[in-house]
Parts: C-alpha cells; sequence; structure tokens
C-alpha cells in the first residue's frame, strides 16, 4: 500500500500558463510527483463569473482527488480568487493558491509605479482588493482581457501581441515604473517580452516561488512531503491533441526536462 507521502500532488491552472508553476515546483520538491491538469477546453477563466469558476475548479479538483493526491496547487490567480476558500472548506486535503506579487512589488525600496497585470476576473475580487488595500499605495492595476489567449495560441512574439502591449503600456511610457507583477501565470512565459517595454532596472515579479514555498511548508507540517529523490510529472488537459503537445513542449521549456506522461 502506498504511503500517503508518496501520494502525487495535483496542480491546476485553465491552460498552459500554470506550467512557470510547475516548473518551480519541480525545483524545488524534485523528488515530488506531480499530475497538472490544465482545462484549456474552459479557458480563459479570468473573464468569467464566479460561479462558473468555482464550478470549473470544483470539477477540475474532483477529478484530481480521483487519483489520490494529496494536494492541490491552484496555479491561477483568478481560480484562487474565485474559488479557493470554497476549495478548503470542502475537503481535508491542503489546497495552496496563488496571489499577485504585489507585496514584493511594495517592498521594494525605490521609487515609482508598480504595474499590476492581471485578468478582470482576479482584479475584480475580494481577494484581490484586500491585497491592494494593503500594498497598493503605489500601485496601477491592469486588466489585461485577451492577453492570456495569446500564449494559449502558444503565440509569444507576434506583430499583433507586440502591438496588445504597446498600447497597454502607452500611459506609463514617460513615468518611472519599479516594478511589474505578473499577476496570470500565464504572463509568466511573456516575461522577456513584458521587460523589454522597460528600463532592465524594472522588476518583473511573480508569485510562483512564493507559492512553491507555501506549499512544501504545509507539506512538511503535515508529514507529507516524499523522501524519494526522483519524482514525476504527468501532463493531463480537457482539449485536444494540440493542447496536449502544446503542454509537454512549453514545460519542458519552462523545466529543462520532459514530462514522464502527457495526454
Amino acid at each position: 500500500m502506498m504511503a500517503l507521502s508518496d501520494a502525487p500532488i495535483g496542480v491546476f491552472d485553465s491552460g498552459v500558463g500554470g506550467l512557470s508553476v510547475l516548473a518551480e515546483a519541480v525545483r524545488q520538491l524534485p523528488g515530488e510527483r506531480f499530475i497538472y491538469f490544465g482545462d484549456t477546453k474552459n479557458a480563459p477563466y479570468g473573464t468569467k463569473s464566479t460561479e462558473e469558476v468555482r464550478a470549473l475548479a470544483f470539477n477540475v479538483v474532483e477529478g484530481l482527488l480521483s487519483q489520490q493526491v494529496k494536494a492541490v496547487v491552484i496555479a491561477c490567480n483568478t481560480a484562487t480568487a474565485e474559488a479557493a476558500q470554497a476549495l478548503r472548506a470542502a475537503y481535508s486535503i491542503p489546497v495552496i493558491g496563488m496571489e499577485p506579487a504585489l507585496k514584493p512589488a511594495a517592498e521594494l525600496e525605490r521609487p515609482g509605479l508598480r504595474l499590476v497585470m492581471a485578468t478582470p476576473g482576479t482584479l475584480g475580487s475580494e481577494k484581490y482588493a484586500r491585497l491592494y488595500a494593503r500594498f497598493g499605495q503605489q500601485a496601477v492595476s491592469l486588466s489585461c482581457p485577451g492577453l492570456m489567449e495569446f500564449v494559449e495560441a502558444g503565440d509569444r512574439g507576434s506583430d499583433a501581441l507586440r502591438a496588445y502591449l504597446r498600447t497597454l503600456f502607452a500611459p506609463y511610457r514617460d513615468q518611472p515604473v519599479a516594478a511589474v507583477v505578473l499577476g496570470c501565470t500565464h504572463y509568466c512565459f511573456l516575461r522577456p517580452l513584458i521587460a523589454s517595454y522597460f528600463p532592465a532596472s524594472t522588476a518583473v515579479l511573480d508569485g510562483n516561488a512564493g507559492t512553491v514555498r507555501q506549499l512544501k511548508r504545509v507539506l512538511a507540517e503535515r508529514g507529507l512531503l516524499s523522501a524519494r529523490e526522483k519524482g514525476g510529472v504527468s501532463l493531463q488537459t480537457s482539449g485536444g491533441e494540440q493542447s496536449a503537445a502544446l503542454m509537454a513542449r512549453m514545460f519542458a521549456e519552462a523545466s529543462g526536462q520532459a514530462p514522464s506522461e502527457a495526454g
């Protein structure tokens, strides 16, 4: 009988964005087994209602629980904002969520704006409102409807994408910007392009490492850390073969390794 500590960890997102979180988790927890589910069929989450996002999140988590996961990581800022509290109330296993890295941005000892890029769903949530009330004194919230779809299509440098970003950042071209916060995991795959619109001194931040550190802490507290030296990754999607191939390619790029299984 498999020890609970050897059970896999479930990680999910509306598509490929959470692979950036998964890659960080593999780096910090190389002995763990991970099952990643990209809900590509129902993407994007960021423009859906709270009720829709919660229903989708519960459906995904039920699927992960059927595979005996010991913990779930919501590798999606929108799903965290709209569904994490309800998921924690419903299940006894650890549920780890994300939030935009506004706190680290606020703590930077440099003048300038903190631009927070996120989906309409994230920016309109109560969770984000509370975060902004604490750390948003120098922050500007930038709603980015449609941006994650470029990443879902495998586009990270087209003329259309560049035009989108140029328009988004135009009002801040002549203002000092201390940090850009990537408040959607999809945007992490656009980091070099986004950074190119700002001086080299502008920090580009995400919440991935902090999320995985929290996962590691919670697993340790509950005695759930695996003692294995090498784990593995299974990639799953609600989309078709094209989505599965894109996920495998982007995970390999982000992590430097191929998944154990993809489909």
